[in-house]
């Protein structure tokens, strides 16, 4: 599949894609990176992209995969966190041609996001976007995240405020297309001065201190999975509201 997709890709005058779960890019990495190393615009849209895939237990939920594609060069990987992310994710896609591009997508049901109070979701196409601001003129705190984990950290973000640390959300689709925005914008949305910073990611946490710097705190999974109901595994491994904001709140001091 993934190595007939890079045939077609030099063929040309077809844009070809491949899907299948995430944990079997294992197998398709081979074709991948020789894509990647081509520099083949070809499209993947791997799905199941976590522990939230549930009973299947540890042997089909990937961990390690985002980071270590995330390390592949000329690979862009995308995890968008509702369905309107989705399609400006298909269009950053289909607009790049300088190599091939991932589509990371979960296996359990996401809200869509209501727009008319969060940032618009076309922020994708930077790769990084403020979803829901701070109430004041900083932030006390930046919460960071990806595809599913985008809900957790607004849910915090409310407790937060009810406790009187103002939060900022970030969607982090795609570390790729951030990283090529100019620094200006990637300083409008990390601001320098911000130092408490806490990233959460249904994954490893590797990669994520870039983003939080030395100051800053992850949340996100170094071992394998276990088999269970999604949302009792996410519990199990500190994937939850609560836990982000006890986090939060250490990082700023309270």
């Amino acid at each position: 599949m993934c190595a007939a997709s890079s045939g077609i890709a030099l063929h040309g005058g077809i844009r070809p894609f491949a899907s299948t779960f995430f944990i079997f890019t294992d197998y398709a990495r081979p074709a991948i990176r020789l894509a990647a190393l081509m520099e083949l615009p070809v499209i993947y849209v791997m799905t199941h992209d976590s522990i939230g895939l549930g009973e299947d237990g540890p042997t089909h939920q990937p961990v390690e995969h985002l980071a270590s594609l995330r390390a592949m060069p000329h690979l862009y990987v995308i995890r968008p966190a509702d369905a309107n992310e989705v399609a400006f994710a298909w269009r950053a896609a289909m607009m790049r041609r300088e190599g091939p591009t991932m589509l990371v997508l979960t296996r359990q049901k996401l809200p869509v996001f209501d727009r008319r109070k969060l940032g618009a979701a076309d922020g994708v196409l930077k790769g990084a976007y403020v979803i829901s601001k701070e109430r004041g003129g900083s932030p006390d705190v930046i919460l960071m995240a990806s595809g599913s984990e985008v809900q957790l950290i607004l849910g915090a973000q409310e407790k937060l405020v009810a406790e009187g640390i103002d939060a900022r959300c970030v969607s982090m689709a795609s570390w790729e297309f951030f990283k090529d925005q100019p620094k200006s914008y990637r300083d409008e949305i990390l601001p320098s001065g911000v130092k408490a910073r806490l990233a959460v990611e249904a994954g490893s946490s590797m990669g994520w201190r870039e983003w939080t710097g030395d100051a800053g705190d992850v949340i996100g999974i170094d071992k394998f999975g276990a088999s269970a109901p999604y949302k009792e595994i996410y519990e199990h491994y500190g994937l939850t509201i609560d836990n982000i904001v006890k986090r939060a709140k250490k990082l700023v001091g309270k």
